[in-house]
């Protein structure tokens, strides 16, 4: 590949929209959530417990009722997920994650339309799926 005046040019766009989105507000809410999250030693032993139950629940499920810790392993993981979703840092930290998530969609929805109007772009929010016309 030759590296062209365009595709300079390319690139020094390319630089310029990784700096707006890591000077971004939603970029910035996400990494002071995170932090309020992991730098909480209870809280991330609490997160670890949940991922290690996860691994249980996925195991049950290959047997269902059938397995025996069945009845154990989804009472924990049900109390233990509405402990976690009761805690209103995780609950900030999944709505910055979504904010975030909605701009990066955003931002892939008006370079895909710059290409063309018919590119097709996966998107998690449904506002910005009927905008770009998928």
């Amino acid at each position: 590949m030759i590296m062209t005046s365009d595709w300079v040019l390319v690139l020094d766009e390319v630089e310029q929209l990784n700096k707006m989105i890591l000077s971004s507000e939603p970029l910035k809410a996400l990494q002071k959530a995170h932090d309020a999250v992991y730098s909480d030693a209870e809280l991330v032993s609490k997160i670890q417990a949940f991922n290690k139950t996860k691994e249980l629940y996925e195991d049950v499920q290959r047997f269902g009722k059938y397995h025996p810790d069945y009845q154990y392993v989804m009472k924990t993981i049900r109390a233990q997920k509405r402990e976690l979703d009761l805690d209103e840092r995780i609950a900030t930290l999944k709505l910055a994650e979504n904010d975030y998530q909605d701009l990066l969609d955003e931002i892939s929805v008006i370079i895909a339309h710059t290409i063309s109007p018919a590119v097709k772009v996966p998107v998690s929010n449904p506002f910005f799926a009927s905008s770009a016309g998928g």
